[in-house]
């Protein structure tokens, strides 16, 4: 399980964005996050990923705290995939960053080999995110925290998107934390909703 203890987090001298904040997600889980816009969804997101410290509280993942070398087993995807790739890199070695993931895999996310021998800025961001989201299945990854990731994506995209995480992440009890302003979409793939609010979470 991935427990976050009396999370506190704000930027410099700026009054927390939220504070003795607690959450869980299991292996296998599927839970919504909403929230309005600043609200501080997207930096609890990366704080559960470990890519930002929290002013106060902690992070456990079966009751050990969070490792901070090698690779990460929380990973957090961003709504714009350009933010998270190397742009003079070509594709073939972005996906092959942490692992190489098998053709049955690349053919269940729709990844086409013409795209691995192009730079990331070639390919439309619905490609982009697709080598993202693969990219971060790597064995040893447990929790995916997945921030608004098919939102730019037109409404065919966005299902195959979602059928293929759908599919791996139950093979391999991923848990899953979604964020979104797309109540219809949370609803469809999660058992578990939650609701950021002045700093704080509530179940819905």
């Amino acid at each position: 399980m991935l427990e976050a203890h009396q999370l506190t987090f704000g930027f410099g001298r700026e009054p927390p964005l939220f504070q003795a904040l607690s959450m869980a997600l299991a292996r296998g889980e599927w839970v919504g996050l909403s929230g309005a816009s600043g609200a501080g969804k997207s930096t609890l997101g990366r704080v559960l990923a470990g890519h930002w410290a929290p002013r106060h509280g902690f992070l456990h993942i079966d009751g050990k705290p969070l490792a901070s070398r090698g690779l990460r087993p929380v990973q957090w995807l961003p709504q714009s995939p350009e933010r998270a790739v190397n742009p003079r890199w070509r594709v073939a070695r972005l996906l092959e960053e942490a692992w190489t993931p098998p053709q049955t895999l690349r053919e269940a996310f729709g990844i086409q080999p013409e795209w691995l021998k192009r730079f990331p800025g070639e390919l439309s961001g619905g490609e982009l995110q697709r080598v993202c989201v693969l990219r971060a299945l790597a064995p040893g990854v447990r929790y995916l925290i997945a921030d608004e990731i098919s939102t730019m994506l037109d409404p065919l995209t966005q299902l195959s998107l979602w059928q293929a995480v759908k599919a791996h992440a139950e093979r391999q009890a991923l848990g899953v934390l979604v964020i979104s302003h797309d109540m219809a979409l949370l609803n469809r793939l999660c058992t578990r909703h939650l609701h950021l609010a002045d700093g704080q979470l509530r179940s819905d």
